[in-house]
């Protein structure tokens, strides 16, 4: 007779560096961003500027804390961000994804409140390209009848 199966629900291990730091990498429009999260201060540190002067719009640095203040985890990691590619908001939008990964891969328990509120999926919305005879991706030259 065979056993019965037993169901263990084994929490999932942190992925972390030798350093204890977690790393993940956010993609946004053609903005890539790696970001390195650590316990700390709520310091954040983007190419090696203040996260403040480097997205000096308060929209950007909304998008930025989104992750900290869904997960309840404000002001209690320090974070290390490279962005390259695209612009600010691109960049803004793929260090917040960066952000959303890397706090899975810490505590695998804000998984689930993250999943929820859609900050783990990769935006796939890229710009159309340009088509042969338009002026842009869908606009067409003027028309003239004479």
């Amino acid at each position: 007779m065979a056993e019965p199966m037993t169901t263990t629900t084994e929490q999932p291990k942190p992925k972390l560096d030798a350093l204890g730091r977690a790393y993940a990498t956010g993609k946004r429009k053609n903005a890539i961003a790696r970001v390195w999260i650590k316990p700390g201060s709520g310091k954040i540190v983007v190419n090696g500027r203040d996260w403040s002067k480097y997205f000096g719009r308060p929209v950007l640095q909304m998008i930025i804390n989104e992750p900290f203040k869904v997960a309840s985890q404000e002001n209690r990691f320090d974070v290390m961000c490279t962005a390259v590619g695209g612009g600010l908001s691109g960049q803004a939008g793929a260090v917040k994804h960066a952000i959303s990964k890397a706090l899975t891969f810490f505590d695998p328990t804000l998984r689930a409140v993250l999943k929820v509120h859609g900050l783990l999926t990769r935006d796939s919305r890229v710009v159309e390209r340009k088509k042969y005879g338009h002026r842009k991706a869908r606009r067409r030259f003027q028309f003239s009848k004479r």
